[in-house]
């Protein structure tokens, strides 16, 4: 597949959810590229439309969610641009049969709890069988012997005797990993990994996300990382996308995003990470203020309440637009009044 030719693209991805006490705006206007082989890392703090964004791609919406507006666009298995073989997943029905099999098949997730994924009354391999009978019916492979061959690339010493454990026998790096086995079972193009690291102690994380590399270059697929942690993106990412209340405000590769940032919204997210060179004697600076009450957007910029670059009668009547419009080497793209 060409590497030019994103596999996915969102294009204005807006959705809302109705509730009793108004309209929350989660996912505002969002665009992304996915490209083949690449770590797409979508950061921010909770409530900025991080889950919500993978949630509209697999049509997995909770009820009172609906996408407005936009274009979810997936290249098919071996489907060629030029002739057309793109499919609007916006377009789809969320309980058809074309989106299910989409939902496992082209695109994997693994969730950030595997105890609300998986079945407490099941064992870990009947559960992971039920999903390479609906997405590896090509294989002449029973699927017993194809999750056991799964369990084993995760990092299972024991393939067979995991095969008949339930989840609550098995401990939390090692339910994460069968549920990646869960994921990879259909042998997606796009694998979403929505903050599969934050419920792990620091050395199960860095097991998780060797794993995820290693399985990645071995299976060459797209990754979709969605996390608040700046130190694992650095770690995984080609490249980042900077949420803040359901909009982008910044975008670019990794390097240019952590060394030549722009946004006043990125700058202090950096400025709070811990660094551990004693010789800097940096402290830590918080963000000040909150993410703003969903129900309650301030006008014009959503980052002006907290920015510390705050220009009166800008930032807080006019929407910044995520300029330039192509990204430029060694430039992000931000959406700041700043830079206009």
């Amino acid at each position: 597949m060409d590497a030019d030719q994103p596999l996915l693209e969102i294009r204005d991805l807006k959705t809302h959810f109705h509730i009793r006490q108004g309209t929350v705006r989660a996912v505002d206007g969002v665009s992304l590229s996915v490209f083949p082989g690449q770590t797409l890392a979508i950061v921010g703090e909770s409530g900025c439309g991080k889950s919500i964004t993978a949630q509209s791609i697999l049509r997995i919406l909770p009820r009172a969610g609906r996408i407005e507006h936009g274009h979810i666009h997936l290249q098919l298995s071996g489907g060629d641009p030029s002739r057309g073989e793109i499919v609007d997943l916006v377009g789809l029905n969320p309980k058809g049969g074309a989106m299910r099999e989409i939902r496992g098949g082209e695109i994997g997730m693994i969730f950030q709890e595997p105890m609300s994924t998986f079945s407490p009354v099941y064992t870990i391999g009947h559960q992971i069988a039920e999903a390479a009978r609906l997405h590896r019916t090509t294989d002449d492979i029973e699927p017993r012997e194809l999750v056991l061959d799964m369990l084993a690339h995760v990092g299972f010493a024991h393939p067979d005797r995991t095969w008949s454990q339930y989840p609550h026998e098995l401990s939390g790096g090692m339910r994460q990993r069968a549920m990646i086995a869960m994921a990879l079972i259909g042998r997606p193009r796009i694998l979403i990994a929505d903050e599969p690291t934050t419920a792990l102690d620091v050395t199960t994380e860095a097991q998780i996300l060797r794993l995820m590399k290693r399985l990645q270059a071995e299976f060459g697929m797209a990754i979709i990382f969605i996390t608040h942690d700046l130190g694992v993106v650095a770690r995984m990412a080609d490249q980042v996308a900077v949420m803040y209340l359901g909009n982008i405000v910044e975008q670019g590769d990794v390097d240019t995003v952590f060394h030549a940032p722009r946004h006043p919204y990125l700058k202090a997210l950096l400025r709070s990470v811990p660094r551990l060179d004693p010789a800097e004697n940096i402290g830590l600076e918080p963000i000040s203020g909150m993410v703003p009450d969903p129900f309650s957007r301030p006008a014009g910029c959503p980052f002006h309440p907290r920015c510390p670059e705050f220009m009166p009668d800008t930032c807080d009547t006019a929407v910044p637009q995520l300029l330039p419009a192509v990204a430029e080497p060694g430039r992000t793209r931000a959406a700041c009044h700043l830079y206009t």
